[in-house]
């Protein structure tokens, strides 16, 4: 697994400490690997999930250091998200 896929899952599970999320998401990270989060946190994994979003190493990491902003990573197309949009709503108000 590589370096940013494991730096995502420490940042992400202290995003989520206390957050109810109900749901399962998976983030894609092009040419790393992906990270799956739910009720229980996040881990490096590849599953179904309700909602993916897909970035590449460097928008993920301006999402996780709160320098972009995930919906304006969506509208501009740098992140692209398939699946359950209201999901994706939730995690992007989480980890704002």
């Amino acid at each position: 697994m590589s370096d940013i896929v494991n730096e995502a899952v420490t940042v992400l599970n202290g995003k989520l400490e206390g957050a109810d999320f109900d749901g399962t998401a998976k983030f894609d990270i092009e040419g790393e690997g992906a990270v799956m989060i739910d009720g229980t946190g996040a881990r490096a994994a590849d599953e179904d999930a309700d909602v993916t979003l897909s970035a590449d190493a460097d928008t993920f990491k301006e999402i996780l250091a709160g320098e972009t902003n995930p919906t304006s990573a969506f509208m501009t197309g740098k992140l692209k998200v398939d699946g359950d949009m209201g999901m994706a709503m939730k995690l992007a108000s989480v980890l704002g």
